[in-house]
């Protein structure tokens, strides 16, 4: 039998900063058929600790939820062999003989300033870049370990698993450490193995995260327990898949990569170019651009862009404060208001953690002598016009500092379906938008358990095709008007 001449069922379970999902995909013979059998809620959970309000993620809520949505996937599947996770990356449990220690801490917690601060006295950023590539953020994994060592919890664990590493090891009882989510840590070096050296010179345990396999890997059978509570296939796996959302979503994306940036784009946007070696120059360092692995070895050129986080922030503001905000509607109100005077620095940190973001946004405004936007739609528009302006430089900056020839630039994710946020993106870069698909993780999760299981052909072109065929995307060009002024000003 060839490849891709077989049909079968797969799940893939998609953890995302703000909900989670199970999907079902029907694969192979030419098909790409998904349908999503569980959504559920995903968010910050905040905890009294004695000293403050910490904030965790209820990982247990998320893994009842995981559960309950497989169990959805195996009574509607007729030939389910293969399960796949993936999450957000940085975030991790610590365990002591088997057994998770404590919630995971949420990555927008306070506690990660100390840990930026105790590993830039122990090696200076430039060297860190150097070894690890990545961009700083506040809360890369290394970070938050110095924080965990400075509170005393860290001597208490023999073992860390990335996200979605543990829920592979509650479904299997094996622990290993996806490569794809292994590089956001800052703690996996140029060599592509864990750099003990980084962690003996921070004070850090060495051999705290488990061996590192490769996405496709099989990571081995449901334990027999829970194929029973579940109703599963007693011959369904789970693959390791690409584990880092991103990398999931960049495997579904339908481009050309010698030719054009994608924008993986939900709470967070993602903006960059995939590559097939680094680049860690000083200039991408200055630039703050991360490298980060991919699928079959290939680099994720890309900066962090705080993304979409900024409007869903403010609807639950204005959802605090008692109004009943239609989405849909506020942003067609939002396509007819005036653009800002000024563009907002999206990036600013004052915007990362939870609160009421329109008031800092009007802050932001106010603080500089400017004229803050006076409403809800006034607010929408300076948020997406501003992410617009951050994604296109950001496009920009990567195609400089890679030597790609970006012609047309991809957006994926649930970005994609703000038509207003596409518009503007495609205005403010002066070139196309592609738009779609919509849940590009979870297809990027199925097509690498896919070609694991040999229902789809080996090689990323293949599966692009699929995608494009199966998900064609929207285009949006640029107006004319907005096109030359991003060229007068760029």
């Amino acid at each position: 039998m060839s490849k891709g001449s077989r049909v079968a069922e797969l799940a893939a379970v998609d953890l995302g900063a703000t909900s989670g999902r199970v999907m079902l995909a029907e694969v192979g013979g030419g098909r790409l058929d998904i349908r999503e059998v569980n959504r559920f809620p995903n968010g910050p959970l905040p905890i009294w600790d004695g000293h403050r309000t910490a904030l965790h993620w209820d990982l247990p809520g998320l893994y009842s939820h995981i559960r309950d949505g497989l169990s959805s996937a195996a009574r509607q599947a007729t030939d389910l062999i293969g399960i796949g996770v993936d999450s957000w990356a940085v975030d991790y449990g610590l365990l002591r003989d088997g057994r998770l220690l404590g919630l995971p801490y949420h990555y927008r917690d306070d506690r990660n300033h100390a840990g930026v601060s105790a590993v830039h006295r122990g090696i200076d950023p430039a060297v860190l870049h150097a070894r690890n590539g990545l961009q700083f953020l506040p809360f890369n994994t290394v970070y938050q370990l110095m924080a965990e060592k400075q509170a005393g919890t860290l001597e208490l664990a023999d073992r860390a698993l990335l996200i979605p590493d543990l829920i592979g090891y509650w479904l299997t009882g094996q622990m290993a450490t996806e490569r794809t989510n292994a590089s956001t840590t800052g703690l996996l070096g140029a060599d592509g193995i864990w750099d003990s050296e980084l962690e003996r010179t921070l004070g850090l345990p060495t051999g705290l995260f488990p061996a590192l396999i490769e996405p496709g890997s099989e990571l081995g059978p449901v334990l027999p327990q829970i194929v029973t509570q579940l109703g599963l296939p007693s011959s369904v796996t789970v693959s390791a898949v690409a584990s880092h959302d991103t990398a999931s979503a960049v495997v579904a994306v339908p481009m050309r990569p010698e030719s054009a940036a994608y924008i993986s784009c939900g709470t967070w946007g993602l903006v960059g170019v995939e590559l097939t070696d680094r680049v860690v120059d000083p200039a991408a360092r200055v630039a703050n651009f991360t490298n980060e692995v991919g699928v079959d070895g290939r680099i994720r050129f890309l900066r962090n862009v705080m993304g979409l986080w900024l409007l869903s922030e403010s609807v639950r503001q204005w959802q605090r404060e008692g109004a009943a905000v239609e989405l849909p509607r506020l942003l067609d109100e939002a396509a007819q208001a005036h653009s800002p005077v000024e563009l907002f620095d999206t990036d600013d940190p004052e915007f990362l953690t939870p609160g009421d973001m329109p008031a800092r946004i009007a802050r932001w405004y106010t603080s500089r002598g400017l004229p803050a936007p006076a409403g809800r739609a006034p607010m929408v528009r300076a948020i997406l016009e501003s992410l617009a302006g951050a994604f296109a430089r950001r496009v920009h900056e990567a195609a400089s500092l890679s030597g790609t020839e970006v012609e047309v630039v991809h957006i994926v994710g649930g970005g994609s379906r703000n038509r207003l946020l596409c518009q503007l993106t495609a205005d403010r870069l002066g070139m196309p938008v592609l738009a779609g698909p919509v849940e590009a993780t979870a297809i990027g999760n199925i097509l690498v358990s896919a070609r694991t299981k040999e229902l789809v052909a080996d090689d990323p072109e293949s599966a692009r095709a699929l995608v494009a065929a199966t998900f064609p995307p929207e285009r949006f060009e640029p107006r004319t008007a907005a096109a030359h002024h991003l060229k007068a000003t760029r």
